[in-house]
């Protein structure tokens, strides 16, 4: 640090001393002790007190006839001079002190010479990581043996994945069982899923259960403005793994780094390429790193190098996907024992009614439980609570500050009534399990169909189910109040069910007339290839498909709600004194009973509700990307 210190005092006391005399240049011999105001000085001439006087540029310094000396100011007066002349004052000129050629030079580039000096050095000094600068250090963070506190117990839901890395454990923990027979471990493994399934919280529970040090780094740590400091880093990091061999290096978001070379020109890309080139390097083997094992985690493993993904680098792949129902039960028992739960909570019907949730949302949603058990003064979770903040997570918070009028109520509960009659009544379609004209997120109300066991496909029958129930809406607003009243409510559904009709022609081959071939533009093809450009004839014919298959199921949604228009009724005047409606409520309506109106009052949003739901509200956006198949199904 010593030998850094000296030349940078150095370097600013000269940019100092350069700055000073470039902004502070010597002055005349101008006398403030005798300074007076500039009309005193006319003054005096005009009176002719003046005897004589120097005029060096803008400072006039002047003698009175008591022999008194003086000194002003001259703001530019042009005709100061013919003043002095006319009342005979002596006037001498002090010739300028002009600087050479070179010192004029000196001052005007100095500072930049000097500014530009001081950059190369110390990117220099950056780059080299020279002394005990630590810019080209690792900066991954080392957990010691005994400081990792997660084992495969504490990570739930991922059941396949724990049993690809239990072998790692064994070896970390018993190589020679392995050397024996001749077999390597592998020096990398890549975890890839989407975010929020755990994959950082499994490569800890491998060190934890290996009882090893743990690194811990995100790929973006590697790469800076100054090329060469990444490989700087990667180069530390692997010298500081081998003194605590045998260990885990884990890089999160690996891709940050690990990009495909020579694709695009962005900017940083030469850093970029040199910080992988050194960890391809560093994993190839040739250095001896035994007992060194890479974990990396992403969610974007098709933008990875190649050279990244070979046998003898990151040669095994671990998915860890979305839990499934057995998976999320596992999740929320272990997140679920960090809370006092009250002895209504069931974790099976949780579980069911959270598909598509990753580990990470049903960790919110257990504390989305608690923050609205604490908030009502209770000292247990309760069903409903976790049921609040499963609605909450999926639909969105609960806007009550929005005042809608009687009239739009009453066209919101049709829209939502048509969406859960045709649902009900469409085969293979989901249950129905609430409806709502709370205004929720962007939605003014929301009809939750929710599956009754995880689904991975989804059959045509289904997908023109799901376009007849979003077409519910539209056509109950059309049926009550006419097709020259229907309102701007059904936008997402129309765009949403014009979305499902393309995929089913375009896409899943489900058009009997176009066949099993997939027409996509950009993201068609065989292979990551594209597909050949489609002619006009064919884009004709597969928007005259789409047209056909919205238009029957549009024509399909209209009959069932013209057959049960009753029921059609009878619903929305229930959301209207209700509110919301559960599956119970809706079975007993489909049935052709009556429910009787709430005998009291819905409570008030406790103090404070309102502000929590405007911070935590989803955005229309959020609700408007659900896939079928891929959890409960919202319709707005």
């Amino acid at each position: 640090m010593k030998k850094l210190l000296i030349p940078l005092l150095f370097i600013l006391v000269v940019i100092g001393i350069t700055m000073f005399a470039v902004f502070n240049p010597a002055s005349s011999a101008y006398n403030q002790q005798n300074e007076i105001p500039y009309s005193e000085f006319i003054e005096a001439v005009r009176n002719n007190a003046v005897t004589e006087v120097i005029i060096d540029g803008k400072y006039v310094d002047g003698r009175r006839h008591n022999g008194t000396v003086f000194s002003t100011y001259n703001p530019n007066d042009v005709r100061i001079i013919d003043e002095l002349l006319e009342h005979d004052v002596k006037i001498k000129g002090q010739k300028p002190q002009i600087p050479s050629t070179f010192m004029q030079l000196f001052e005007s580039w100095a500072p930049t010479l000097l500014l530009i000096a001081v950059m190369v050095y110390f990117m220099r000094k950056l780059q080299q990581g020279g002394g005990q600068n630590t810019f080209g250090k690792s900066r991954a963070k080392l957990m010691a043996e005994d400081q990792v506190k997660v084992r495969f117990k504490d990570v739930a839901g991922v059941e396949e994945a724990k049993e690809d890395v239990m072998e790692m454990v064994d070896f970390l923990k018993d190589p020679g069982k392995y050397e024996v027979l001749g077999g390597k471990i592998p020096s990398g493994v890549l975890m890839v899923g989407p975010p929020g399934t755990g994959k950082t919280l499994l490569a800890r529970a491998i060190a934890g259960e290996a009882e090893v040090p743990f690194f811990s780094i995100s790929g973006s740590d590697f790469v800076e403005m100054f090329v060469g400091v990444g490989a700087s880093r990667v180069r530390d990091m692997f010298e500081q793994a081998k003194k605590r061999a045998p260990c885990i290096i884990f890089i999160d978001e690996i891709d940050a780094v690990g990009r495909q070379r020579g694709a695009g020109n962005m900017g940083g890309a030469e850093e970029r390429e040199q910080t992988l080139n050194q960890l391809l390097v560093e994993m190839d083997g040739f250095s001896g790193n035994e007992g060194i094992i890479v974990i990396a985690a992403t969610n974007r493993a098709d933008v990875l190098d190649k050279a990244l993904l070979r046998p003898g680098r990151f040669d095994r792949q671990v998915q860890v996907g979305l839990p499934d129902i057995k998976g999320r039960e596992q999740i929320l028992k272990v997140h679920a024992d960090k809370v006092p739960l009250a002895d209504d909570v069931n974790i099976n019907d949780l579980a069911r009614g959270t598909p598509g949730f990753s580990g990470a949302e049903l960790a919110n949603l257990i504390n989305e439980g608690a923050l609205f058990a604490a908030r009502n003064n209770k000292r247990v979770v309760t069903m409903n609570d976790l049921d609040k903040a499963r609605d909450k997570t999926i639909m969105g918070a609960e806007k009550r500050t929005m005042i809608m009028s009687r009239e739009d109520l009453l066209m919101t509960a049709y829209h939502e009534a048509g969406h859960a009659i045709v649902g009900r009544l469409v085969p293979e379609h989901d249950p129905v399990y609430k409806i709502s004209i709370m205004p929720r997120g962007g939605a003014l109300g929301i009809t939750m169909f929710l599956p009754e066991r995880d689904q991975y496909s989804a059959s045509k029958d289904k997908l023109e189910g799901q376009i007849a129930s979003l077409f519910g809406g539209r056509v109950a607003e059309a049926l009550i109040y006419g097709k020259n009243k229907v309102t701007t409510g059904a936008s997402n559904d129309i765009q949403r069910a014009t979305h499902l009709a393309r995929n089913m022609v375009t896409k899943w081959g489900l058009s009997d007339r176009l066949g099993p071939m997939d027409y996509g533009d950009s993201e068609g093809g065989y292979m990551g290839l594209q597909s050949k450009p489609m002619s006009e004839q064919m884009a004709r014919l597969i928007d005259k498909e789409i047209r056909l298959m919205v238009d029957s199921n549009y024509l399909r949604a209209e009959t069932i709600l013209k057959e049960h228009i009753d029921i059609l009724h009878n619903m929305a005047h229930a959301l209207l004194d209700w509110e919301t409606l559960d599956k119970y409520q809706i079975d007993e309506l489909m049935q052709g009973r009556m429910i009787a109106p709430p005998e009291l009052e819905i409570e008030p949003p406790v103090d404070g509700e309102d502000e929590y739901a405007d911070e935590h509200a989803l955005s229309g956006s959020e609700l408007e990307h659900q896939k079928p198949g891929s959890g409960p199904l919202v319709l707005s």
